[in-house]
């Protein structure tokens, strides 16, 4: 163990000398998803919009390895290059809450995490099954130190969040990163299967997931409502579209959206003034931090809120933001599926 406690020393004094002037910035589909074009990566086309946003799970699903199950080493081919992993990993930190929901759906408990701006550590849908993960900061700024002294065998984490920050990562351990989190969702979790060497598990899930999600559909027949996706942030309103995690949800559900949101991007954003684009059968409304902070509470008292279907039919509904838009994985998005049966076909 000693030889192994004088490398994490020297990859800290490495990793946190040469981060001194970097933050890793993160702007992806979760509670840090602010549009940023400083968002680590250094292109605000993957944040959302442009070419790199919309190819990014077509690129992911070409990412993983070539070795069988059980084999050792191998090679993790991922968006920042290859890694090699000589054993399969057992200390394993994730850098945002999709890459913890992807190793807790494994079955793995990671030895440290970093959480959103705000939030309180593990989210409350994961923490009986996350055990308790050391904090190593926030997704907006790590805390290379934290990472290297809990020595490490696997990093996780996004291009998106924390690109800037890989080279002195990848000095503490091997570190394998998708391009960025929430719509593709689907293809990070096989990434990080792979490194995990749970490649079959995570298929599994996921079949089970899309089996559920058809199944919902099919219990709400032909005719079925249109769903709006509201989320109120700290400077924006936001109505989410086909590109985000919820977006993929809905879609594998086959629940329709307004024309407004059935565009392939993260969302549209409307001003307080303009909520009644919201309009649909149910508008389901997430929050992002503290609600008095956001233009909720104009937007709400806008005439043209009171006037919308859904709110005078009761079907204006608030959801979790933490499963609805912060969780990102495939135990996040099972909740959500949940949440809709209970609500649409109780």
């Amino acid at each position: 163990m000693r030889p192994r406690r004088h490398r994490a020393t020297a990859a800290v004094a490495l990793a946190v000398a040469g981060a001194l002037s970097l933050a890793a910035c993160g702007s992806g589909d979760g509670g840090a998803d602010s549009g940023k074009s400083d968002n680590g990566s250094g292109s605000k086309s993957v944040a959302q919009g442009g070419d790199d946003f919309a190819k990014a799970a077509e690129q992911t699903a070409k990412m993983g390895t070539k070795a069988k199950a059980g084999e050792f080493p191998r090679t993790i081919t991922h968006a920042r290059g290859k890694t090699e992993l000589k054993a399969q990993p057992k200390r394993v930190v994730v850098l945002d809450v999709g890459e913890l929901d992807n190793v807790v759906s494994l079955g793995v408990k990671p030895v440290g995490y970093a959480p959103t701006e705000g939030d309180d550590g593990v989210p409350g849908y994961l923490k009986k099954a996350a055990g308790s993960p050391k904090d190593v900061g926030t997704i907006n700024s790590l805390n290379l130190e934290a990472i290297a002294a809990l020595e490490p065998d696997l990093i996780l984490g996004s291009e998106l969040r924390a690109a800037k920050l890989y080279p002195q990562l990848s000095k503490i351990a091997p570190t394998v990163f998708s391009i960025r989190p929430g719509f593709t969702w689907k293809e990070n979790y096989l990434l990080n299967a792979a490194a995990l060497d749970k490649t079959e598990k995570a298929k599994n899930e996921l079949a089970l997931y899309e089996e559920k999600a058809r199944a919902l559909g099919r219990d709400l027949g032909d005719d079925k409502p249109t769903i709006t996706m509201l989320r109120y942030m700290p400077d924006r309103i936001r109505l989410y579209a086909k590109a985000s995690f919820i977006g993929t949800i809905l879609d594998d559900a086959g629940l329709p959206r307004p024309k407004n949101q059935q565009i392939n991007d993260l969302a549209t954003e409307i001003s307080p003034e303009k909520i009644d684009e919201a309009d649909a059968d149910w508008i389901f409304t997430g929050v992002y931090g503290d609600a008095k902070k956001t233009g909720r509470s104009e937007a709400e008292k806008n005439p043209l809120w009171k006037k919308l279907d859904a709110v005078k039919n009761g079907q204006a509904k608030d959801v979790p933001d933490e499963t609805w838009y912060l969780g990102l994985g495939v135990t996040a998005a099972n909740e959500v599926l949940d949440d809709l049966k209970a609500t649409l076909a109780p």
